[in-house]
């Protein structure tokens, strides 16, 4: 029996494409269809089942495209309801996959129709289990995304997911595989270690919810202190996971329209249309780009980042690409968010809209150890460290004050535009995005330290390790 994991970097995701003699079964797939299509054509296989461990937040999954390419069942746990057709699994319930079984467990408290999957091969040995979003490596499932279920409350949730780890997925044996639905850098939990699988065994001693004297009430607490507010499109994927919305394959053709820059120029100019400049920060820095437009780079966390700054899901975007050859990429990612208005691409890139003349804008940068000698001169008015607050209280530059960029909209009335600001983050990606919607808004001084305080911290920069917060007023 073939269980393969399919690791998403941008979105720290992990599908898995399960084959036994010719039948498949696609667990949590993202919004494209064709890399699993592919992977049972090539195995001779025929998709029999579409299995979600429950309804994403943080992605659109792809269910109901593949279903409908495939005829395969979309299977959810008991409790699930959406507008498409689904089968309703129950606990315990068996599904024959070739020559071996998928046993659905109910595990809620993540959300109440989170359900595992207990691979189980021709032989009866059952090697691994797919957890979701109940049991990570290193963590659990956080259990307030779910709150707006009647009367539930994260207390009532984080009482579930303690009863569905101790009496189900606890009890399996000790070499067990555990395969999470996502890992570090997802915001499903949060302290997600780095990797995508162990031992439930090696879970049960590192693992701090798993620990055995562990009571209920401490649990609860645990799991539910320190909670930061998820990111603002989460509630939007979870009501595009329960419905049935634009096939991936009209998002992709909508999306790939190349765009001549004489229109591009006008639509850049509606009020109503988003530019999103997608190309590598070198570039970005070298060349400019179109006025007004937002800077997210397709090479770094994307999807997360347009998700959690573009507050509107139907925002009508159109964007730059460093190739063309990877438009389609780029119009995927969108989509994996829920964000399906893409419109299209400049054709020809930044060049042809040179070639017409047209006005572009720069962000200014220096080097970190310019940026330290420039702050211990006195010469910067707002040194601003657009890290998470967790980072910025972890270690940072003193002097400098704490204005993260997750949360650059609700707070932008701190900003005064006639200011002059230098924004870094941890590696450059973070801080370039925030000083291109300042620059977009209106803030005309505003630099980017390069290479951020990975950089920072290899100079002689005064740091402390700890302050209250503190905010830009």
């Amino acid at each position: 029996m073939k269980v393969e994991q399919l690791f998403t970097g941008c979105l720290a995701e992990m599908a898995y494409y399960i084959e036994s003699n010719g039948e498949a079964a696609i667990v949590d797939p993202l919004r494209e269809t064709e890399p699993y299509l592919r992977m049972a054509e090539a195995d001779g296989a025929k998709i029999k089942y579409i299995f979600l461990t429950h309804f994403h937040a943080d992605f659109v999954s792809g269910q109901y495209d593949l279903a409908q390419k495939t005829g395969a069942k979309i299977v959810f746990g008991p409790t699930a309801t959406a507008e498409y057709d689904i089968y309703e699994g129950t606990d315990n319930e068996v599904f024959p996959l070739g020559d071996g079984k998928i046993t659905l467990i109910h595990t809620p408290g993540h959300t109440m129709e989170s359900s595992s999957y207990l691979i189980t091969d021709k032989d009866g040995n059952t090697p691994c289990i797919l957890t979701g979003d109940a049991l990570f490596i290193g963590d659990v499932g956080r259990p307030d995304l779910a709150v707006k279920q009647g009367t539930l409350t994260e207390a009532d949730l984080a009482g579930f997911l303690f009863d569905s780890l101790r009496n189900k997925i606890m009890k399996l044996p000790d070499d067990i595989i555990v395969y999470p639905n996502h890992g570090a850098g997802s915001a499903c939990g949060k302290n997600m270690s780095s990797e995508t699988f162990d031992t439930l065994g090696n879970q049960k001693k590192t693992n701090y919810a798993l620990r055995a004297d562990m009571t209920k009430e401490e649990f609860i607490d645990e799991v539910t202190t320190g909670l930061k507010p998820p990111p603002q499109y989460f509630p939007n994927n979870v009501r595009m996971n329960k419905s049935i919305n634009i096939s991936i394959d009209e998002v992709l053709h909508k999306g790939s329209t190349p765009i001549d820059a004489a229109t591009f120029k006008e639509m850049s100019e509606q009020k109503d249309i988003l530019v999103i400049d997608t190309r590598a920060k070198e570039t970005y820095y070298e060349e400019g780009t179109v006025p007004g437009a937002w800077y997210i780079g397709v090479d770094g966390n994307f999807a997360p980042w347009v998700g959690a700054i573009v507050s509107d899901i139907n925002q009508k975007i159109i964007f730059l690409a460093d190739d063309e050859l990877r438009v389609n990429e780029i119009v995927t990612r969108f989509s994996r968010v829920g964000y399906d208005n893409t419109l299209g691409y400049l054709k020809g890139g930044l060049a042809e809209w040179k070639t017409q003349g047209y006005e572009i804008d720069k962000i200014g940068s220096v080097s970190a150890a310019k940026f330290i000698d420039m702050l211990a001169e006195g010469k910067i008015e707002k040194p601003v460290d657009v890290r998470k607050e967790s980072e910025y209280l972890s270690e940072h530059v003193v002097g400098v004050e704490n204005f993260p960029l997750d949360f650059i909209h609700s707070n932008f009335a701190e900003i005064d535009p006639s200011k002059e600001y230098f924004l870094h983050c941890a590696s450059g990606y973070r801080s370039l995005i925030a000083a291109s919607i300042f620059k977009a808004n209106g803030v005309e001084k505003v630099t980017d330290v390069r290479g951020g305080f990975e950089d920072i911290k290899e100079t002689k920069a005064p740091l402390t390790d700890y302050v209250c917060p503190t905010t830009l007023l």
